[in-house]
Parts: structure tokens; sequence; C-alpha cells
């Protein structure tokens, strides 16, 4: 396993008591991953491994630059300094402080290794929020945990597959919060994020499509007037600035004109921006939550997770899809040029 930094990744191990350690594990044993540093407990990921029947040895790894010396076809772990006593003992699917205290330690030590240069790109298995707050913890997702980590600057969500791409102007936020916190700053801040996001992986002047808040777009006022109010004059001042944003759509259908499945179905836009969490990522999950991948815009550094949560209704049983993880660390390695 090659230990140049421009191969590497580090994946952070999510809630203990939900699946991450098994998707990695099972990820890993497939050896589609290439060269992959696992932030953890390392009774956990043994548990992992034997959750899932697998003949993977754990490599314990006493410091992140060992990776290079771990012996091909195994599962190497660090595990970071901080963690919680007894991980591996805690019930599997349940919620539990010390589980969201080791989920956040091994995403701050994950950040670190990437803003250090010793890993190139970041992917993170699931994390229960519940957890993560009794835990104490003062982030209520991944998102806002590195965002903080990266030092404050703005930062987006964007859900994505071969298909659809879709960058949210709010996240993890109650609905009626969401639609109070709009304006025409973020939203056009949100634009220009995804604008040099898609410019960082290759594309100068991505085709944005911008979803509406209201049925019909607002249908010129009569089912609410943010579209008139807000989103129109962000778009057109992003335009201004040279980026090709267009919109608003009714969001019902502007998924559907984005979409790209050639050759069938080439997509009329390269992003589409969608004002709230669910508006922008039903369509994107329906589309396979196995292909999905969530990226975080605006970080210095390359951040992916799979697109799903922490299945405690199925952590333990080796029942866990890997394919998202699989998505997750191959979007990572293309964006982060791995």
């Amino acid at each position: 396993m090659a230990s140049n930094p421009s191969s590497l990744l580090a994946v952070s191990m999510g809630d203990p008591c939900g699946i991450g350690p098994e998707i990695i594990a099972k990820a890993v044993a497939t050896r589609s991953l290439g060269p992959v540093l696992v932030v953890g407990s390392v009774a956990v990921m043994r548990r992992a491994v034997a959750q899932c029947g697998l003949l993977l040895p754990v490599a314990v790894l006493e410091a992140p630059a060992d990776a290079g010396q771990a012996p091909p076809g195994c599962l190497p772990v660090w595990q970071p300094p901080g963690l919680p006593e007894a991980l591996a003992q805690l019930p599997m699917g349940a919620i539990h402080a010390d589980a969201g205290q080791a989920a956040a330690r091994c995403i701050e030590a994950g950040a670190a290794l990437v803003q250090a240069g010793t890993a190139s790109a970041l992917v993170t298995a699931p994390i229960h929020k519940e957890a993560l707050a009794a835990a104490g913890v003062p982030y209520p997702g991944h998102t806002e945990m590195l965002q903080a980590l990266a030092g404050g600057a703005p930062v987006r969500m964007m859900l994505a597959n071969e298909q659809l791409r879709v960058v949210l102007v709010t996240i993890h936020v109650a609905l009626r919060r969401a639609i109070e916190l709009l304006d025409e700053a973020g939203i056009l801040q949100t634009l220009r994020i995804a604008h040099a996001a898609a410019a960082a992986w290759g594309q100068a002047r991505p085709r944005i499509a911008v979803a509406g808040l209201n049925p019909h777009a607002g249908e010129g006022g009569l089912f609410g007037d943010e579209e008139l109010r807000i989103i129109a004059p962000a778009i057109a001042a992003a335009r201004a600035e040279g980026i090709d944003a267009s919109g608003p759509y009714a969001p019902d259908t502007v998924f559907m004109r984005a979409r790209h499945a050639p050759p069938a179905h080439p997509g009329e836009f390269d992003l589409v921006v969608a004002m709230t969490h669910d508006h922008g990522l039903i369509p994107v999950k329906y589309l396979g939550v196995e292909e999905g991948v969530n990226v975080t815009l605006g970080l210095p550094f390359v951040r992916t997770s799979p697109d799903h949560g922490t299945a405690f209704d199925i952590a333990g049983s080796g029942r866990a899809d890997a394919a998202s993880l699989i998505a997750a660390a191959r979007m990572a390695r293309a964006l982060s040029g791995a």
C-alpha cells in the first residue's frame, strides 16, 4: 500500500453503533478503494470485520505515517488519541454519548490528516446526530463540524451521483427555519461556491439551474414571492459576475431536466441549486441511495461521504451495502486528483 499523500484517503469510521465500520470493512475487502487509512477504534473495526464474516486482517498503525508499511490486503487502522474506552462493547443500533464522542474525534483527526497533507481527501462514514448531541458536540452534522474545523469559511452540501448533482442553500434546520434563512446574499453565495467547486473539478463554466422554493416557482407571485423577491435577484447578480446560472425553475421538474443519462437523456444543466434539504436530496436519493455521494463544497480539502445514514435497524447484521461508500471514495479520488 502506498503512503504517498497524493493517493492516500483518510476514512473516518462514523458512529461505532451504526453500519459505518461494516461498510468500511466490506469496501476495503473489495480492494476497490485504493490506498486508505481508517481513522477509528481498532476494536470496533475488528468487531465489524467479524460481523461481516470477512477474512480481513486488521493492521494496527502506531502513527498515520505507517500506512505505507501496512501489508497488502489488510484493513489499516489508526486509532487517534482521546477515544472513549470499551466502544466495541456498546450495543449495536443504539444512541450513546460515547459513540457520538468517538465519531466526532475521528472526524477531527481525519480532517487534520488531510489539512496536514498526510492524506489527499477525507471520506466520512455515517454518524448519528442524536449521538453527537448526547456527547455535547455543538454541531448537528458533518458539514457544520468540518466548516468549523476548516476555519469557518462558507460551505455548502452537494449530493451527487452519475446522473445528478444538487447543491443546497440550507441544510440541517427545520423547514420553517430554512425558509426564514433564505435571502439573496445566501443564494448568491451558494451559486459562487458551486461555480468555484465545478471549476476546481474541471468545469470552467458549469450550467447551474436554480430551483424555486414554491410550487411552480411561485407562479409569478401567486404561490409565494420568494422567487421574485430574493431568488431571481440572486441569479441576476450571479450572471453579472459571469456565472452561468438560470431560473428559478419549478422544483418539481427541474431535476428531471438536469438528469444526465446519455445518450437518451443528456442533461440540460450540470448542477442544480435547491433552496432546502429535502427539495434537493429526494430526487438524488430516488435515483439510488447506493450511488449517491455527499460532497462538502467550500472546504480547503475534498470531503465526501455516503448519502445514507447509520441504519441502526440493520447495524451489526453484516447486511449493509458498501456501494455508496465505494462511490464516495471514487469521487474523492476524482475531485482531489488522488
